[in-house]
C-alpha cells in the first residue's frame, strides 16, 4: 500500500474528562457532545494510509489543542483551558473552574505533547501536506465568525486566506472533496466561514502547507443516521464517509 505524505491533526474528537477534573464538573453529556467535532477520529483517521495521524481523547471542553497558550478565560471563556462551551453552557460548578496550577497541569500533560507530535512529525517525516481535521454545526453557535443560527455548507477548507498554503492547492483539495463526496462544488467554500484556528495557522508553511477541513454535521449528526438517545451514529456511515475522505486524498495526489 502506498502511504499518502500527508499528516493528519484531529484535535477535538476526543470525549474523556481528565482525572484532574473529577468533582468539578457539571457539564451534561449532550453539551458535552454538542461541544466536540463528535466521530471526527472515524471520519478523518486514515492510519497506515497517510504518514501520520496525530489526535487526543481528551474532550476540547476540557483542553482544546487548538488555542494558543495565550487564549485563557476570562477573556477568551473557549480558549485552550475553557469556561463555557462554545454554545455558552456552563462547564464547571460555580467556585470549581481550574486554578492556575491545574491549568498548568492540564498544559503540560495533554496540550504540550499534542503538539511536540506535530513538530516532530513535521520535522522528521516525508510530509508534503497537513490537514487539521474538524467538523462544524449546520446552524452556527453563539461564539462562531459566521454569527448566531447562520446555515453553512457542505464542508469549509481555509488556509488562513493563502497564508497556510497556496490558493491553487487549496482549490485543488476542494475539487477532489466535491468529486469524492459527490458534493456540488459551490457547498465547499473556502474561507468562509473559517479562516484556520490556531494550528494551521501556527505550523502553516512553516515549512509544510496546512490546510483546514471542516465537514458539515447534518452530513452524519442527523436523521436516519443519528440515534438522539444513545447519540450514537450509524457506523456504516462513519466508514462510508471515511472512506470518502480517504479517495479524496487519493485523488489529490
Amino acid at each position: 500500500m502506498t502511504v499518502l505524505p500527508v499528516l493528519l491533526s484531529i484535535p477535538h474528537g476526543g470525549t474523556r474528562q481528565p482525572e484532574e477534573l473529577r468533582g468539578s464538573v457539571c457539564i451534561t453529556d449532550r453539551d458535552l457532545f454538542d461541544d466536540s467535532d463528535p466521530f471526527v477520529i472515524q471520519i478523518y483517521d486514515l492510519g497506515k494510509k497517510v504518514r501520520h495521524v496525530v489526535k487526543t481523547d481528551v474532550a476540547r471542553a476540557f483542553v482544546d489543542m487548538n488555542r494558543s497558550l495565550q487564549d485563557m478565560p476570562p477573556h477568551k471563556p473557549d480558549g485552550l483551558v475553557k469556561s463555557a462551551t462554545c454554545h455558552g453552557m456552563p462547564i464547571y460548578n460555580p467556585g470549581s473552574e481550574p486554578d492556575e496550577s491545574t491549568r498548568s497541569l492540564l498544559i503540560k500533560r495533554y496540550y504540550m505533547p499534542y503538539h511536540r507530535d506535530i513538530q516532530r512529525s513535521i520535522r522528521e517525516m516525508d510530509v508534503q501536506l497537513c490537514l487539521d481535521c474538524h467538523s462544524m454545526a449546520s446552524l452556527a453557535p453563539v461564539v462562531s465568525p459566521d454569527g448566531a443560527r447562520h446555515k453553512r455548507p457542505a464542508f469549509c477548507v481555509s488556509n488562513w486566506d493563502g497564508r497556510t498554503s497556496s490558493g491553487e492547492m487549496i482549490g485543488i483539495l476542494a475539487d477532489c472533496i466535491s468529486e469524492s463526496f459527490s458534493i456540488d462544488r459551490k457547498d465547499i467554500h473556502i474561507n468562509d466561514p473559517f479562516h484556520g484556528g490556531y494550528i494551521t495557522q501556527a505550523y502553516g508553511n512553516n515549512p509544510v502547507p496546512w490546510i483546514q477541513i471542516e465537514m458539515n454535521r447534518n452530513m452524519y449528526v442527523a436523521p436516519p443516521w443519528l440515534d438522539e438517545d444513545s447519540l450514537l451514529v450509524d457506523a456504516a456511515r462513519l466508514r462510508e464517509l471515511n472512506g470518502r475522505f480517504g479517495d479524496s486524498l487519493d485523488l489529490f495526489f
